[in-house]
């Protein structure tokens, strides 16, 4: 251990530095010496690390999920290139690349959280050996050594320990966390995969479930109390986060995804084609409840009305429309003519046509003013 020490120490200074910080608040209320103040450390550690980690958490459902789809894919490949290691890894390789997937990405939280558990396990390893630990040392050494939870040590160990009392209360935690591990693997299988596609993957899990907590145990009996409480507090975060994410973003034709689906249909949020109706954020804000965007009427065309005229204004108008209607009809556009006059008879020519209809409409302006 004493290379891992040299490797893992400046988290031993971060880990215990974290517990310290929150000793020193919790130490006021329980007293610096009570174990409640070093357990309720350890578990704000447990939270801090695993609210950090929240981002990454949500990919690895996702890309669990994206997973499960494409095992009927991924049988395929592996029955189309049985004989053919290369080309199978090759099109695996195709198909997680079209999907945007990663299987790496389902570990990276196991891989993230992995030091910080093992520098929680070396820093009360070394305070049950009475050896400074990161920022732990003189009278803190003192009184996390001294600390006590349910009448055993936190650095205390199931084998390690003849008491009884040690060893009933490092069994129950052993048991809590095996427990809690198996709840939010059977959770993950049980609500959130579709029952209707049998893949090797479902095969996988469901020997997991059933597997992981024996290994817990044989490691269990080997971890000191506090870090069992980190663990239990651990699987505790993980079930209640996988409930929330399970609840709001299940995997199509699993049975979380047909609840999610009845939920949506009662509350008037589901289309007719089975999709969610998409809702804006203003009219949320606005009206604080959820509802379909509001789609804008088209705007009512207005009507202009034409202005007044007086009788000579009009008298001067018609000779203005008339004189209009007779350069139109003859090929060439005035600016005074609004309107075309009906023409008393057909122009043989274009041009002179329009004269005469212009001359026509003088006169006629003239008699009549």
């Amino acid at each position: 251990m004493g290379f891992l020490d040299t490797i893992l120490k400046p988290l031993y200074y971060a880990v215990s530095w974290v517990v310290v910080q929150f000793h020193a608040v919790l130490g006021s209320i329980f007293g610096p010496n009570s174990g409640w103040a070093w357990g309720l450390s350890i578990v704000l550690l447990t939270v801090c690390v695993r609210a950090a980690m929240i981002p990454l958490f949500v990919k690895q459902i996702k890309s669990m999920r994206t997973m499960q789809a494409l095992q009927p894919k991924m049988k395929v490949i592996q029955e189309r290139y049985k004989n053919d290691r290369q080309k199978q890894s090759e099109e695996m390789m195709k198909l997680y690349k079209e999907a945007g997937t990663n299987p790496a990405a389902s570990c990276l939280p196991l891989l993230i959280q992995s030091p910080f558990f093992m520098s929680l396990y070396g820093v009360l390893r070394n305070v049950a050996d009475k050896k400074p630990s990161g920022v732990i040392t003189g009278s803190l050494l003192v009184s996390a050594y001294s600390a006590h939870i349910f009448g055993a040590p936190i650095s205390a160990t199931f084998i390690g320990s003849s008491s009884t009392s040690v060893k009933v209360v490092t069994a129950i935690f052993i048991l809590t966390m095996c427990f809690s591990q198996f709840l939010t693997t059977r959770q993950l299988m049980t609500k959130n995969v579709d029952l209707t596609v049998k893949t090797p993957y479902m095969q996988q899990q469901k020997m997991m479930m059933y597997v992981l907590p024996v290994i817990y145990i044989f490691f269990g009996i080997n971890m000191p109390i506090g870090v069992l409480v980190y663990m239990v507090t651990s699987n505790a975060w993980t079930l209640g986060q996988q409930l929330v994410v399970i609840r709001r973003n299940p995997t199509p034709g699993s049975i979380a995804w047909k609840e999610r689906q009845a939920r949506l249909k009662a509350q008037g949020k589901l289309n007719a084609d089975g999709t969610e109706i998409k809702t804006s954020i203003a009219s949320l804000v606005k009206g604080g409840t959820e509802a379909p965007e509001d789609v804008e009427p088209e705007p009512t065309p207005v009507r202009v009305q034409p202005k007044r005229q007086s009788k000579s204004q009009r008298s001067s108008g018609g000779g203005h429309q008339q004189s209009g209607g007779a350069a139109k009809s003859g090929g060439a556009k005035t600016g005074g003519g609004t309107k075309t006059a009906p023409a008393r008879g057909r122009a043989t020519a274009g041009g002179s046509g329009g004269n005469r209809g212009g001359q026509g409409g003088g006169q006629s302006s003239k008699k009549k003013s």
